[in-house]
C-alpha cells in the first residue's frame, strides 16, 4: 500500500472523529482515563474505532491522546504506558479489518507548564514524549500526529521524538481560540496561524494541522488553514470540533450536526486541506457525511 504522504498527494484524505466524547458516551466517567480503556475494555474502543472506518474514515487515530508517561501518572498508571500505546496501535489496526487504511499515534499535550512557567522540566517532557514515540513506531503506525499543542517549546520536542523513532510521517497540529471580539484566532500561549505555519515548516513535519480550540468552527479553521498557506508550503490538515459546547443537564454538548458540518468541507478543500477530520463533539454519522461530501468532490 502507498504511504499516507503518497496517498493525500493524489487526494484528499478522511480522518476519523472525536474519541474522548465517544469514550463518554459509551461510560467513561467523567475525568476517566480512556486511554486505559485500552487494557480495561479494548472491545468497547475497538467498537468506536470500526464505526468511523466503516463511515469512511481513511486515518484512524492511536486511543492514546493521553498516553504519555506524564499525563498517565496523574492516574496512577504511569508504569502501563507501554502497555497503553501498544494496545492502542493494535486496536486501530485491527478496526480496519481487511480494509485499507492508516494509523496515526496521537501524542497530545502533556497536561501542564514547563519550567519556569510550570513545575515540569522539558527533560521530563522530552524523556516522555521520545518514550510514547517510540512505542507507537514499534507497534507499527503510519505516522505521528502531535495534536492540540498551543505552546512551539512543548511542540518542538515532540517532533524531536516523532523524528528521533523515525516515524514516516509527521504532523504537528496547533489548536486555536477565536479571539474577544472574533477577528483573529491565537493558541493560549499566544501563537498565531503564521508563527505556527512557519515553525512547523522549519521543525520538519510532513503535515501542518490544526484541530479543536474554542470557537474555531468550520469556517475558522479554513480562515487559518489559509493563513498556514500563505507562509508555508506544506500540505495541511484540520480537524475542528462540533461547534461550541453549551452545557445541557450539567453535561457539555456539542451541537452542530453532520450536515452542517460537512458544509464547510469545500470551504477546507479550497484553503489547501489535504486531511479532514473532526475533533470534539464529532461521531461516525459527522465522518459519514463528510465521505459523502468528499466523495461528490472527487467525482
Amino acid at each position: 500500500m502507498e504511504s499516507i504522504l503518497q496517498a493525500l498527494a493524489r487526494r484528499p484524505l478522511l480522518g476519523d472523529g472525536a474519541m474522548g466524547t465517544e469514550l463518554q458516551a459509551a461510560g467513561l466517567e467523567p475525568g476517566g482515563c480512556g486511554e486505559r480503556w485500552n487494557l480495561d475494555y479494548p472491545g468497547r474502543v475497538l467498537d468506536i474505532q470500526r464505526r468511523y472506518a466503516d463511515a469512511g474514515s481513511d486515518i484512524l487515530l492511536t486511543n492514546t491522546f493521553g498516553g504519555s508517561r506524564i499525563a498517565l501518572a496523574r492516574h496512577g498508571l504511569a508504569a502501563h504506558a507501554a502497555a497503553i500505546n501498544r494496545a492502542a496501535a493494535r486496536i486501530s489496526r485491527q478496526a480496519f479489518g481487511e480494509s485499507p487504511g492508516y494509523v496515526l499515534g496521537d501524542i497530545g499535550p502533556f497536561g501542564g507548564l514547563m519550567e519556569p512557567l510550570g513545575d515540569t522540566s522539558s527533560a521530563e517532557v522530552k524523556e516522555a514524549f521520545h518514550e510514547q514515540a517510540a512505542i507507537l513506531v514499534e507497534e507499527g503506525v503510519d505516522g505521528i500526529i502531535i495534536e492540540t499543542q498551543t505552546s512551539l517549546d512543548e511542540l518542538g520536542l515532540a517532533i524531536e521524538a516523532a523524528r528521533a523513532a523515525g516515524a514516516a510521517c509527521i504532523i504537528g497540529s496547533l489548536s486555536f481560540d477565536v479571539t474577544r471580539g472574533g477577528k483573529n484566532a491565537r493558541t493560549m500561549m499566544g501563537v498565531d496561524p503564521e508563527q505556527a505555519a512557519l515553525f512547523l515548516q522549519s521543525a520538519g513535519v510532513h503535515v501542518a494541522a490544526l484541530n479543536c480550540g474554542a470557537g474555531v468552527n468550520m469556517s475558522w479553521a479554513a480562515r487559518i488553514l489559509a493563513r498556514y498557506r500563505a507562509v508555508c508550503a506544506l500540505p495541511l490538515m484540520a480537524q475542528p470540533n462540533a461547534g461550541s459546547p453549551v452545557i445541557e443537564d450539567g453535561r457539555i454538548v456539542y451541537k452542530e450536526s453532520p450536515d452542517e458540518m460537512a458544509a464547510g468541507i469545500p470551504a477546507l478543500i479550497e484553503a489547501g486541506a489535504r486531511v479532514i477530520g473532526a475533533c470534539c463533539g464529532s461521531t461516525p454519522e459527522h465522518i459519514r457525511q463528510f465521505r459523502d461530501v468528499l466523495r461528490r468532490t472527487e467525482s
